[in-house]
């Protein structure tokens, strides 16, 4: 079972990370998008969906408001029609629970292997996003420990330039004395 899942998943990541939009603030995947993966029509996806409307909560699948809709058409403006297709109805948006869930609709052999690869992918730029924060409060607690250091720097430079430079002390004549000095 394995071998035959692992020989149907041809895609590239890149392929789907380039199908992963953020769309209110949420990363997803549109019908479009994941039913040209399956294989499947966007109509069938859709109404796979909305017999088992039950399984896709709000937070799980969305579809986009009107003007979210009207910005995304427009950006097809430049690209050819053929990407218009599919366009003419507001998507369903899939957060990465809802792609999960769809697994369990689509029950076809690929379906559930390019389900497996888009869920890893979804881990994968979590698991960024997680480094990275990590590393922006590393740096903002170094610039803070630096900036809490800016005095004594310059306490140390003030130093070392004083002692690179002392200040010139009155000096004694050296030789022989007149009375006339001594006075």
């Amino acid at each position: 079972m394995k071998k035959a899942i692992k020989k149907s998943i041809i895609l590239a990541d890149e392929v789907i990370m380039s199908k992963i939009y953020m769309v209110s603030g949420q990363k997803v995947m549109l019908d479009r998008d994941l039913a040209a993966l399956y294989g499947v029509e966007t109509k069938v996806l859709k109404q796979a969906v909305r017999r088992n409307a039950h399984r896709f909560p709000d937070d799980f699948m969305f579809e986009m408001s009107k003007r979210e809709f009207e910005d995304w058409r427009s950006q097809f403006v430049t690209s050819n029609n053929s990407s218009m297709m599919g366009l003419r109805y507001a998507p369903f948006c899939f957060t990465e629970q809802g792609v999960t869930m769809l697994s369990c609709i689509l029950n076809s052999t690929s379906a559930i292997a390019i389900n497996i690869q888009i869920i890893r992918i979804f881990t994968r730029l979590r698991e960024m996003v997680t480094a990275h924060k990590d590393i922006l409060l590393k740096l903002e607690l170094l610039e803070k420990k630096v900036t809490g250091h800016d005095e004594n720097i310059h306490m140390i430079f003030q130093a070392l330039k004083q002692l690179l430079s002392p200040p010139a002390a009155p000096r004694r004549r050296i030789g022989f004395r007149r009375n006339e000095e001594d006075d």
